[in-house]
């Protein structure tokens, strides 16, 4: 099962791992995606504020309308901060959401587990990118992201034995993953279509082929 506790400790690694870099250029590309540093970064933070607006208000049919991002000026070390916050946010909303609430997600209605599961994906694979980036060094739980695989990709044959190695191959971080791919933020007992044609993210999504 996937926890808010998971939610902090995916948050705590990569901030943790990103700090030695808060005086590098952060506009530099991050990892193979096009984003640069900065931008990956407000990603994170952006996404787990939704999801915590998601919850909050058990939205079913559409995402909350705002939008959030770290101030212009602000310098990495700032924009660290907004991620780290948004992290720990989503975190409290977790635990205080009874789990019978369900929310909406492009790629399926999810439960908390659902949303924190993804929060750690986005977390650990774009901390991965960033960490790239920067020159950092990211080494994620295996144990955690063991059950981030287990909760969020149950529909993906695995070919790694090694939890981490394979969250990456999974999201397309490495040449021998899936054309495509989606996670499921639906509960493993609830019915899932994971074909759906969703409405556009009011965020950008974790990458072009996901």
């Amino acid at each position: 099962m996937v926890t808010a506790d998971d939610v902090e400790t995916a948050t705590e690694c990569v901030v943790e791992a990103l700090r030695p870099a808060v005086d590098a250029d952060w506009g530099v590309p991050a990892g193979s995606i096009e984003w640069s540093c900065r931008k990956t970064a407000e990603h994170i933070g952006q996404a787990n504020l939704h999801w915590a607006s998601q919850l909050a208000v058990g939205a079913r049919t559409q995402y909350v309308r705002w939008s959030a991002q770290a101030q212009s000026l602000a310098p990495p070390a700032g924009v660290l901060d907004f991620i780290e916050a948004a992290g720990r946010i989503l975190a409290l909303v977790v635990r205080a959401s009874p789990a019978s609430t369900r929310a909406f997600h492009p790629w399926g209605i999810g439960d908390p587990e659902g949303f924190a599961g993804m929060a750690c994906v986005e977390w650990l694979v774009h901390g991965q990118d960033l960490a790239e980036g920067l020159d950092c060094v990211l080494e994620p739980p295996a144990d955690l992201c063991h059950r981030v695989l287990t909760r969020l990709f149950p529909h993906e044959p695995r070919v790694v034995d090694q939890p981490w190695p394979e969250l990456l191959r999974l999201t397309g971080r490495t040449s021998d993953g899936p054309e495509s791919w989606k996670w499921r933020p639906t509960p493993l007992d609830e019915p899932w279509d994971g074909t759906p044609v969703p409405e556009p993210m009011p965020f950008a999504p974790l990458s072009a082929a996901g």
